[in-house]
């Protein structure tokens, strides 16, 4: 079963990957950690006092957390699908905090059109099913001249256990990811202003390939595609993909790509569907540089 159909996603099984790995979710949370911290580099450069911030996919709130006192004005509000993630995000923040906890779905945001000055989303986009809807909800919820800015998954992300499982066995094992220039069409499609994409790859490495399976687990990257096997992996399959993974050993030690995807955009001013797009050409005007939203303080 490799049909498109093989990669959707079962929110329920998602769901619950995610419960059970909150506790030990911030252990094993190195990469997450660490994209987190370019993303807000990347906010370095944006002159912004939002008022309302909304993080999609804050897990145990460590972004969350970060925001708030980034932005000591804002309220924050810590988005999950899962409860356990937010509970471990509860304890983090102190109770008289500004920041709010509210689980739901990012495809369907429970959150009033036209309420958030700014949203954070770092390594979630991937654990949607269509992008497209996530961008339409996204910008439904921006005020005018709110800003996006979010990380997700690229295609070549863990190429090495995708391989290794395809000699293996006929079922899918690793999630498809998006490709930067189709997120960065689903953008368009969704009428968010002057939007950006870029993408750079990093390699962890591991002893062996259990190592990264544990990692994996810990952090709550189930496979939950709908061509997943059904039953207990065997111990002949699992061997065989063992196997074929130690074809890719450099140095003693196995990599796991991963390709990292930045994107932001901007919700119109203005009721403009082609705004900031001329013959498939992406144009950013001067001002967005250093530019601040309105009616925030100088």
């Amino acid at each position: 079963m490799t049909d498109e159909h093989s990669f959707h996603l079962d929110k329920q099984t998602l769901r619950r990957s995610f419960e059970r790995a909150a506790e030990d979710y911030d252990a094993a949370a190195v990469l997450q950690r660490e994209i987190g911290r370019r993303m807000f580099e990347r906010l370095d450069l944006m002159r912004i006092a939002p008022a309302c911030i909304l993080d999609v996919g804050a897990g145990t709130g460590t972004a969350s957390a970060a925001l708030a006192k980034r932005y000591r004005g804002a309220r924050v509000i810590a988005l999950d699908i899962a409860h356990a993630m937010l509970r471990q995000a509860r304890r983090r923040i102190p109770w008289f905090s500004r920041m709010r906890c509210v689980c739901g779905d990012m495809e369907r945001l429970p959150v009033a059109d036209r309420s958030v000055d700014m949203i954070f989303s770092n390594l979630a986009l991937q654990w949607s099913n269509d992008p497209g809807v996530v961008f339409a909800e996204f910008r439904r919820v921006l005020k005018p001249g709110g800003m996006l800015l979010f990380s997700t998954f690229g295609p070549d992300t863990l190429k090495e256990l995708r391989a290794s499982w395809s000699r293996a066995d006929g079922h899918t094992h690793v999630s498809a990811f998006i490709d930067m220039h189709d997120l960065g069409d689903a953008l368009v499609r969704a009428r968010l202003a002057d939007p950006v994409v870029d993408v750079e790859r990093i390699t962890m490495t591991y002893p062996d390939v259990f190592g990264l399976m544990r990692d994996l687990k810990c952090i709550g990257a189930h496979n939950a595609t709908a061509g997943r096997p059904r039953g207990l992996t065997g111990k002949r399959r699992l061997q065989a993909m063992v196997d074929a993974y130690e074809s890719f050993r450099r140095d003693g030690v196995l990599p796991a790509t991963y390709e990292i995807v930045y994107g932001h955009a901007w919700a119109p001013l203005q009721e403009d569907a082609s705004a900031g797009v001329r013959e498939g050409v992406v144009r950013i005007p001067i001002q967005r540089v250093g530019r601040k939203l309105p009616g925030t303080a100088s």
